[in-house]
């Protein structure tokens, strides 16, 4: 017990990553947050379309994502405290971001339903579909990495 208190109460850096909790979710979320940018800009978008805002999120948070990985990776964060709020700030934005996201991508897939009678659309809407899946499990991993970083911040 006393080490699992003491590896939370430090930030990882190097090869840790790959195997520290919460730091090892970096990976899953980038894998769904690229499956949603990817999804989502292969899809068909009318005018009044909301899915800007999704592509917005999937992009912001994949790159966040990927320099917060960097920079852990390199020891950038020099086990301060400040970068272990830094890292629960983030993540909390992020859920927000991708909770918001994945309703609006599943109010416009619910949307599409309408035209999922005509053959090109049908296409659209199972990609969509995949998307508003993916979009969920990614904020399903910024979730539990929030929470895992607010109790590490806490164990500071």
């Amino acid at each position: 017990m006393a080490a699992a208190t003491q590896q939370m109460s430090s930030l990882p850096s190097g090869l840790r990553i790959c195997t520290t909790v919460p730091d090892i979710l970096y990976l899953p979320e980038l894998v769904f947050g690229g499956l949603v940018w990817i999804l989502v800009a292969s899809t068909h978008v009318t005018t009044p379309n909301p899915q800007g805002w999704v592509m917005f999120v999937s992009v912001f948070c994949f790159v966040m994502t990927f320099l917060w990985l960097i920079i852990f990776a390199c020891g950038g964060h020099k086990n301060s405290s400040a970068w272990a709020t830094a890292d629960f700030i983030y993540h909390l934005i992020a859920v927000i971001f991708y909770l918001s996201a994945s309703v609006t991508l599943a109010i416009v897939t619910i949307g599409m339903n309408t035209f999922s009678i005509a053959a090109p659309y049908d296409k659209y809407y199972k990609i969509d579909i995949a998307a508003v899946v993916f979009s969920y499990v990614a904020t399903l991993l910024y979730f539990i990495h929030c929470i895992l970083s607010a109790v590490r911040w806490k164990s500071f």
